[in-house]
């Protein structure tokens, strides 16, 4: 019988890895925008740090914002990639992108315990900002639809990154106290403040 450590970490592998079986195809439009879209959100530090908080922020709630709160974002951030391959403005991304670090960073040190509903709808907000930047970054050559499969799928693993982040980190609270967490949740907010400062 496999514990359930073992089969945690036998689906996060699956997960993670599945996404490198669509590069072993040969091809090229759809091929290549899946490709660039999945390479966009794994390539900034940005945008690494606000998928991987996410999935801390919805272990650390559990329960159905486990997938309620992952879900929104990726959902949400196709709607905001959609305004940004259309060309449709949105004002401050950047600025957003960063402060989704510093918002989200802060959540994970503080350990908010916020209904799910109003953390689902602040990702949300955030998933706009990081889906624009994806959306409007999207190569001449690229296909749209591809491309857009590529940045959800990339999304969803660091998402699935960040609950296992949570889990390991959780667990090593266990021993050390809340000082893990809190100071995870510190440095990445302290990174978001150095990216919104244009440091990083």
């Amino acid at each position: 019988m496999f514990s359930k450590t073992t089969k945690f970490n036998a689906a996060l592998a699956a997960c993670v890895l599945a996404p490198s079986l669509a590069f072993a195809h040969t091809g090229v439009g759809q091929t290549v925008g899946f490709v660039h879209g999945f390479s966009h959100p794994i390539s900034g530090l940005d945008h690494v740090l606000a998928m991987v908080l996410v999935g801390i922020l919805a272990w650390q709630l559990g329960g159905r914002a486990l997938w309620l709160v992952p879900a929104t974002f990726v959902t949400v951030m196709a709607v905001g990639g959609t305004l940004g391959m259309m060309g449709i403005a949105v004002p401050f991304v950047e600025a957003g992108i960063a402060f989704s670090v510093i918002v989200l960073g802060a959540v994970v040190a503080l350990g908010i315990k916020a209904p799910v509903a109003i953390m689902a709808g602040v990702v949300g907000l955030f998933a706009i900002f990081h889906g624009h930047a994806h959306g409007s970054e999207m190569p001449a050559a690229a296909g749209g639809l591809a491309y857009a499969a590529g940045f959800m799928l990339a999304t969803a693993a660091l998402h699935i990154a960040g609950i296992a982040a949570g889990f390991l980190i959780g667990k090593v609270s266990e021993q050390k106290g809340a000082i893990v967490m809190r100071s995870a949740g510190g440095i990445a907010a302290l990174a978001g403040v150095a990216l919104f400062t244009g440091l990083v």
